[in-house]
């Protein structure tokens, strides 16, 4: 199965997409830009700046408005569309990458560092009232993260490790009980961002690899999705019924003209009856 080129190659490093009713359909950042982007009805795409040099991640708030991880911290976007920035959480050569929205209504976003040094990340939590705290240490690039339906159970990639890892959720604790779900280092690529579909089955964007891995509830691959651009980032289901898979991509560190269609949004329907689950997970604030 092949996934199909629906915009140009208009992002440098395309990254974290979302599909919310709250914003209106697909949203997805261009990392290093420090921009937001969103896809029109008409299939149009448009910028949204932030005062951040890099917006690594966006995801809807029961406010109307969003909450995003970026360079060193977080930020909030009120539903005017104005955008707030929480103070610093660091200041080491250190970047937010990738997260989600936790059974609870606070954010999680994992970090990585610019040089991509062993266990310099860490994964954050914001709650609601704006108060952070560090919850994980010792990673390297944290990537993809997503929690089941009943929001007992998270799964994750820490790219260098080549696997997809599976945690519980304590509303307390947060994060607990890492084990690995699947050792992908048999695959072409690495690990990157992720989404579930309805039915609790992975998706895994395949960095390098130009392709996206559908596994089972054993962490077997089931499905594989070709894309026409090597560095595959994240995916996620979308449109009006689920059954979209949007992918982004990237042109990080490329030669100009190495990878045609490097930084382009891809789009597929697996097909099958697959779709993502309608009902959203809403930060609290």
């Amino acid at each position: 199965m092949h996934a199909d080129r629906i915009t140009d190659s208009i992002c440098y490093h395309a990254e974290g997409p979302y599909w919310s009713d709250t914003w209106g359909g697909l949203r997805w950042v261009d990392m290093l830009a420090g921009d937001m982007m969103q896809l029109g009805p008409d299939g149009t795409a448009s910028r949204i700046r932030t005062p951040s040099p890099v917006v690594a991640c966006v995801r809807p708030a029961s406010s109307g408005g969003a909450v995003l991880a970026v360079e060193k911290g977080f930020a909030f976007e009120d539903p005017d569309g104005s955008i707030e920035q929480l103070p610093p959480l660091w200041d080491a050569d250190v970047r937010m990458n990738e997260g989600a929205v936790a059974p609870d209504g606070s954010f999680l976003c994992g970090s990585m560092g610019y040089d991509q040094a062993d266990g310099a990340a860490s994964m954050w939590r914001l709650m609601p009232d704006g108060t952070t705290t560090r919850i994980l240490g010792g990673l390297t690039v944290s990537n993809g993260l997503a929690f089941s339906a009943d929001g007992t159970r998270a799964f994750y990639v820490d790219t260098p490790t080549g696997r997809v890892d599976l945690f519980d959720w304590d509303d307390r604790e947060g994060l607990v009980q890492r084990r690995t779900f699947a050792d992908l280092n048999d695959q072409d690529g690495h690990p990157d961002g992720l989404c579930l579909d309805a039915e609790g089955n992975v998706w895994v964007a395949m960095n390098s690899g130009s392709q996206v891995l559908g596994l089972d509830s054993d962490g077997g691959v089931v499905e594989k999705i070709a894309v026409g651009a090597r560095q595959v980032t994240a995916c996620t289901f979308g449109d009006a019924d689920r059954s979209t898979l949007f992918i982004t991509t990237s042109r990080e560190n490329l030669e100009d003209g190495e990878d045609p269609k490097a930084g382009s949004l891809f789009a597929v329907q697996p097909g099958g009856g697959v779709r993502g689950a309608v009902e959203e997970r809403l930060f609290a604030g």
